[in-house]
């Protein structure tokens, strides 16, 4: 998709940028900026868009975004009811990879570094006993002034530079600079996509929400998203699966409907060849996971 460019707000006598945000939702802007980002979600369950790369979000998940990287969070449909309880918290954190001058880079001691911001190209979401130690290490991070600030960052960059529990998620590709037409369209394309995933969707309908023709729509999405509008479907309702599976509240014959297929077969198909397992192995090895 071709995204917005978003100013980030470096607030005055700092080197980066640290948000501690309190919210309903994170909105639902598919944008992209050359600072890096750190992103901790406190709070908030959904689904993430990061490059290419479709996936569920939910409390505690600690990501690192590279420059220009285009993403996007949508929580869940009750985050966006204006009569709801539920709230989003997470720490954000937006720097430059010269946020200590250019030549700081170039120095001996910093070559991890190097590395890390090019790793980060494709996106890193951080597990296991580096997530918490990340997490104990931002929490203190708003707070933190001065000489503090400079040293509780630096300390989080090198847990960052010298681990290797992460997961990258979205394939290396370059994505061209966004105009004003493009922006509405893919938004409105993205957000009635995730607000109707539960129903059949025709290309005659989807196409009309572009203001476009089938045959233009179908070129247009692909050219844009490098994958076909079925494909990127299927995504969205398998990430939902995924959720829900995760969630263990209904057995997986019932998802499979919750989740827009219409038979089961289908469902374990389409499954099997996102995730590379099947409904029951992923929801067996997540389950396994939370009581270890």
């Amino acid at each position: 998709m071709k995204p917005q460019f978003h100013k980030v707000p470096v607030p005055p006598q700092t080197s980066f940028s640290v948000r501690h945000d309190i919210q309903q939702n994170f909105g639902n802007i598919w944008h992209y900026h050359p600072e890096l980002e750190l992103h901790y979600v406190i709070r908030g369950r959904g689904v993430k868009f990061i490059g290419d790369n479709i996936s569920n979000f939910a409390h505690g998940e600690i990501l690192l975004l590279g420059s220009n990287l285009p993403h996007m969070w949508r929580c869940n449909e009750e985050y966006f009811d204006e009569d709801a309880a539920h709230e989003i918290e997470a720490i954000v954190v937006h720097f430059s990879p010269y946020f200590l001058g250019k030549d700081f880079l170039n120095l001996p001691e910093t070559y991890l570094l190097t590395k890390l911001f090019e790793k980060a190209r494709k996106g890193m979401v951080f597990q296991g006993d580096t997530r918490e130690k990340l997490a104990r290490l931002m929490h203190g991070l708003p707070q933190a002034n001065d000489l503090d600030r400079i040293i509780r960052f630096l300390s989080i960059l090198r847990l960052l530079s010298e681990t290797e529990e992460y997961v990258p998620l979205a394939s290396a590709h370059a994505f061209y600079q966004s105009n004003e037409l493009d922006i509405i369209r893919l938004n409105k394309i993205c957000n009635y996509t995730l607000q109707h995933y539960k129903k059949e969707i025709s290309l005659q309908e989807i196409a009309s929400i572009s203001n476009l023709s089938i045959t233009s729509f179908c070129r247009y999405f692909k050219l844009m998203t490098n994958k076909t509008y079925y494909d990127f479907l299927i995504e969205i309702r398998i990430s939902h699966a995924c959720r829900m599976l995760v969630e263990d509240k209904l057995p997986i014959d019932m998802i499979c409907f919750e989740c827009g297929f219409n038979n089961v077969s289908n469902f374990y198909r389409h499954f099997k060849k996102v995730t590379a397992i099947t409904p029951r192995d992923y929801k067996m090895k997540y389950l396994d996971l939370a009581v270890s």
